[in-house]
């Protein structure tokens, strides 16, 4: 492929676990990609060195999905670098347990921040250097359909959340042909899952955890120009565990 044709992709959350492996993949697929990280500049080094190695464009760009102005900062340092862009991955989330009873409201806020509001605010600052027939692609949880866990409440809800979400922002962007698509992960070999990994594979049917690479492949698949009909819809990628 010509390097001027390329497409341009953003990915928020890109330095580690599902977010890593997307950049890796659309890189892989031709690509230029521009990823945030939030404080493991390590990790973003080496998704850079990663996609650079195989002959990738990359730029790694330190920004908070929990600050608005950092995250228009960054859709403007991908813009200047890269141009306007074709697909959207909004990836940067946290994770923290407590049941209702003990989580402090200083937890519940920032998980509300990055995980509800920061998406929605990648998305309202991405949207107008979006090219028309682009892609925007969330990344929630199976756990807004089912968690089975005590102490996930407040998780649950922002990944419920954002299921809700996509499908009013599908609407709003459908006249420019621009798909919004929602991925929901299951166990995953990740940071968020280091210590439970055997025990959240005894819980799902096929009896393991997915490969980042996995759901890195679910959303390359829904940047694709296959997946053009398809908008509003969270896709459940999960082994079976909701089932």
């Amino acid at each position: 492929m010509d390097n001027d044709l390329k497409k341009i992709a953003l990915v928020f959350g890109g330095s580690r676990g599902i977010g890593a492996a997307t950049v890796v993949r659309l890189a892989k697929d031709g690509y230029k990609v521009a990823f945030t990280y939030a404080s493991r500049e390590d990790k973003a080094n080496e998704v850079v060195a990663s996609v650079e190695a195989a002959g990738g464009e990359v730029i790694a760009i330190k920004a908070d999905s929990s600050n608005a102005g950092q995250i228009e900062v960054a859709v403007e340092q991908a813009v200047a670098k890269f141009g306007s862009i074709d697909a959207l991955v909004v990836n940067a989330g946290i994770f923290s347990m407590g049941t209702v009873d003990t989580v402090p409201v200083e937890q519940l806020d920032q998980m509300i921040d990055v995980n509800v509001r920061g998406v929605f605010l990648a998305i309202q600052a991405t949207a107008p250097h979006i090219n028309d027939g682009g892609r925007v692609i969330t990344v929630g949880s199976n756990v807004a359909i089912r968690t089975g866990f005590a102490g996930t409440s407040v998780y649950q809800f922002t990944k419920g959340a954002v299921a809700a979400m996509v499908k009013g922002i599908a609407l709003d962007l459908a006249p420019r042909s621009i798909t919004v698509n929602n991925v929901q992960p299951g166990p995953t070999d990740t940071d968020i899952n280091t210590g439970a990994l055997e025990f959240l594979a005894d819980k799902t049917p096929l009896k393991r955890v997915a490969k980042p690479s996995e759901i890195a492949g679910l959303i390359a698949y829904i940047a694709s120009e296959e997946a053009g009909y398809m908008t509003g819809s969270s896709i459940t990628i999960d082994g079976g565990f909701t089932l």
